[in-house]
């Protein structure tokens, strides 16, 4: 896997703050972990999500695709061989979830069976993809900047099939001096945004919730550099 986790994260800041949806195991989880970067993962199975977290070191959360709603919270977004899982007709919904979590000029990854259809394989669903059907369900998404699709060779000796691997990278958020706020236009990717790329950080405000701090913790530490949540 060394060769496609150096192609997403080459992509991401020192320190970036990555999502493993679908997380199985924690495989890719542990290597980003120990390449220095900042990792949350969940899993559909309850199994699975209590053997990755021990595996990894770290908690492991509970969560269906169809369940997930963060918001312009993470760096990259790992989908290693879990959307494939998902009935065609739900990817363009899930897909939407995942690129809500991301920040602007944020990275997702996703990898999919090269094929054309549906199909049900040890009692488990597969939905596989060619670059077209996956371009049509990328179609639903809005701020695409790059789309960036290649193919790959199982490596494991007892598989045979091709992967279709792909990077999709969200635009930058378009600097305006006024931010009203409204619905088309919420503060939070903003300030996100900024604290990512400043070099000193004052903050003024004239009254903040817990509610409103816990949004920025996550940004917060990056820009500290600190490896535990403050």
């Amino acid at each position: 896997m060394s060769a496609l986790h150096e192609r997403f994260l080459c992509q991401l800041p020192k320190g970036a703050l990555i999502l493993d949806a679908g997380c199985g195991s924690g495989r890719d989880s542990k290597a980003f972990i120990e390449r220095g970067f900042r990792v949350q993962c969940f899993d559909g199975s309850a199994e699975l999500a209590d053997r990755a977290s021990k595996f990894i070191g770290q908690m492991v959360s509970v969560c269906q695709f169809e369940e997930f709603a963060e918001r312009d919270k993470y760096d990259g977004v790992w989908a290693c061989a879990s959307l494939l899982h998902v009935q065609e007709k739900s990817l363009p919904g899930v897909l939407t979830r995942l690129w809500s979590a991301l920040k602007p000029e944020g990275i997702l990854y996703l990898s999919f069976k090269l094929g054309d259809g549906e199909r049900t394989h040890n009692g488990r669903h597969f939905t596989d993809a060619t670059e077209d059907r996956l371009r049509t369900w990328l179609s639903a998404l809005t701020d695409i900047s790059t789309i960036d699709c290649w193919n790959t060779e199982d490596a494991r000796s007892d598989r045979e099939a091709t992967w279709l691997n792909a990077i999709v990278r969200r635009m930058p958020v378009c600097v305006e001096r006024l931010i009203t706020g409204e619905k088309e236009n919420p503060f939070l990717p903003h300030l996100s945004s900024a604290m990512a790329q400043a070099a000193e950080i004052d903050l003024s405000v004239a009254f903040i919730k817990t509610t409103g701090i816990r949004l920025l913790l996550d940004d917060m530490n990056a820009a500290l550099g600190h490896d535990d949540a403050i």
